[in-house]
């Protein structure tokens, strides 16, 4: 039970005191911290001891005096020092078990992880969590969590996760709330299991729950090719999508009415797949689900519109090619349409077909770099959101970015959002 030192900022406290890159936290004030929640807390203090290990294993003390809540500038390789808690469940429509086989080891790691949810807004299951769990979670006010609910009912859930506790979820639920952890939940749905009056229930158990329970973002399940022996499933009907989004419209209202929020949101590709306009900006309450696509595409349409009213614009005088998925190309062709018109321009925009992982997997964050080279003649200039590759600069199939544009004879320019699109546009 280890933090490995990834960074040390400089002039910090921890880089005074000689702490480096790639050594090792063991312990503070004689104790191990699990994570950086307990480091954060063991910290907090003007005096503290740290047992330091570095790259040839030797082990030292290192003193310092600082500022009670005075950050000691070291950053982790990861911020669960005794490893990642992992899932439990056999969930249906668990995206892991789809992965296409020989990816890189990350991509496989189901974490089920309550200490992730706190930091990162990771989505849980409670159904591994102990009662020290619990208690330290209350005692610490880990607030909010983030749960994956996709259905109140009992039987249905515990059918979709095949796990039998997943059934407890409205005690262990309430036993949160009541301590005053407040949650944000999702849905994956998947059609004829937690559609329908099953969804409806599952929405009206949580708004019972609010303010408590926050949010409930609703997502479709993604399907990919590597399905063999996997549980039956399918993906949603445009005339499903419709229904949906009808149904979902109306409790948004009564949200909206009662509560003066929206409570429930839908994904964006619900609205996409029906084709029906997205909700205004207002209707997100902030987007305090963004990271899991709710609203994603409202921000980007919004930011656009800014810009697109501004004055003279400087022009690129370079047609460049815009390679996203099928689902985001629908939504911004429109747009590029009116650029070109507007500035006589010759950009254009090309929805990348998902080979890798299959046709129904029509999201612009997994595509490959292989799909996205393949997708266009090499000569020809583009521009990629920086959502297809990670922290690293690699794409999902591994491929680097360096790679890639040294495979390219045209230009290759990343584009995080909309401003920065339109920059180089």
């Amino acid at each position: 039970m280890a933090g490995i030192i990834s960074a040390v900022r400089k002039h910090s406290k921890a880089a005074e005191a000689g702490i480096k890159a790639g050594e090792t936290l063991c312990s503070v004030n004689n104790t191990k911290a699990r994570d950086i929640i307990d480091l954060s807390f063991l910290a907090a203090d003007n005096q503290i001891t740290l047992q330091i290990k570095d790259n040839k294993g030797n082990i030292r003390d290192v003193h310092i005096t600082k500022e009670y809540d005075e950050d000691l500038g070291m950053e982790f390789e990861e911020a669960v020092f005794d490893n990642v808690r992992c899932c439990a469940n056999k969930c249906i429509f668990c995206f892991v078990d789809q992965m296409i086989p020989g990816m890189r080891k990350t991509l496989y790691v189901r974490d089920d992880d309550y200490r992730l949810s706190f930091l990162y807004g990771n989505f849980i299951t409670l159904t591994n969590l102990t009662d020290a769990d619990f208690e330290r979670i209350i005692k610490t006010h880990l607030s909010p969590l983030y749960i994956s609910v996709h259905a109140t009912d009992p039987e249905i859930r515990s059918e979709m996760m095949k796990n039998k506790f997943a059934g407890e979820l409205m005690d262990k639920l309430n036993k949160l709330l009541d301590a005053g952890i407040s949650v944000h939940v999702q849905v994956v749905c998947c059609p004829d299991y937690n559609d329908g009056k099953v969804l409806e229930k599952t929405f009206k158990d949580l708004y019972k729950l609010a303010p408590m329970v926050e949010t409930m973002a609703v997502v479709p399940v993604g399907l990919t090719k590597n399905r063999a022996k996997l549980h039956p499933l399918r993906c949603f009907t445009k005339a499903e999508a419709e229904k949906l989004v009808t149904a979902v419209s109306k409790w948004q209202v009564k949200c909206r009415k009662e509560i003066n929020k929206t409570f429930i949101y839908l994904g964006d590709e619900f609205y996409i797949l029906a084709d029906k306009p997205l909700p205004k900006a207002e209707g997100y309450d902030g987007f305090e689900q963004l990271e899991n696509g709710i609203g994603l595409s409202r921000v980007f349409l919004d930011e656009w519109e800014v810009l697109a009213k501004k004055g003279k614009t400087k022009l690129s005088d370079i047609p460049y090619t815009i390679l996203v998925g099928e689902s985001a190309c629908r939504i911004l062709s429109p747009l590029l349409d009116q650029f070109n018109k507007k500035h006589k321009t010759k950009h254009r925009i090309i929805g990348v077909k998902n080979k890798f992982f299959g046709d129904q997997v029509n999201v612009t964050g997994l595509l490959t770099g292989e799909d996205l080279f393949n997708a266009v003649d090499s000569s020809e200039n583009i521009i990629l959101p920086t959502l297809v590759i990670n922290k690293d600069n690699l794409f999902l199939d591994d491929m680097s970015l360096k790679e890639f544009k040294t495979k390219r004879t045209g230009k290759v320019e990343l584009a995080h959002d909309a401003k920065e699109l339109y920059s180089i546009l």
